[in-house]
């Protein structure tokens, strides 16, 4: 319950005091390239439901067809405004609404696509126990995944046997450790990262 309640206090304010940024994100996102300034992603959630992730919009139309993972820092389907937004995961900042649907948390294991989540062991189906979050210890770990990527000879078997399982490893940690300060401690480990200290 406290979980829940500090999820929409702060995605609440956090919408609130962020209005102004999302104004002009969007409006550099319709200059900078033709399409939607928001994107909806199906992804699966808890007890397995799939949902729309919400995200800025930071890629070309059509760059779906080109396949579901990011590769490298220079991906050429990623917008001139959207490696900017990446980079400083501001990209991830319209989830909030996911938190206030209840689709989602501000700590909880990163929600995958259902490509993926078929390929889940049953311990690892654990992680659809609890609500997904924006950021987690994966997120932390893996903040520089596309680089990872981008250095593998074949980007999608590395994804699956090596950066996948040690995610869901961490997600799996992060059930068994959950309480309202660890959320805290990723929190402020998050904004770090993305900070650069």
């Amino acid at each position: 319950m406290l979980k829940r309640s500090f999820d929409i206090v702060s995605s609440l304010l956090g919408l609130f005091l962020l209005l102004p940024l999302f104004f002009l994100i969007g409006i550099w996102i319709r200059f900078d390239s033709r399409g939607k300034i928001f994107y909806r992603q199906l992804r699966v959630g808890r007890h397995g439901k799939d949902f729309f992730l919400i995200k800025f919009r930071t890629m070309k139309i059509g760059a779906d067809n080109g396949g579901l993972l990011t590769i490298g820092g220079r991906d050429p389907r990623i917008t001139s405004s959207g490696y900017f937004l990446r980079k400083y995961k501001l990209d991830e900042l319209p989830q909030l609404l996911n938190v206030i649907f209840g689709e989602m948390s501000l700590v909880g294991p990163r929600p995958e696509v259902r490509k993926y989540v078929n390929k889940y062991t049953p311990e690892q189906l654990q992680v659809l126990y609890v609500r997904p979050g924006i950021t987690d210890y994966a997120s932390i770990k893996f903040s520089n995944e596309n680089e990872l990527l981008a250095k593998a000879p074949d980007p999608e078997r590395f994804y699956v046997n090596e950066v996948m399982p040690e995610k869901l490893r961490l997600n799996l940690r992060y059930i068994h450790e959950q309480s309202f300060i660890t959320d805290l401690k990723i929190i402020l480990q998050t904004i770090a990262k993305v900070s650069g200290k």
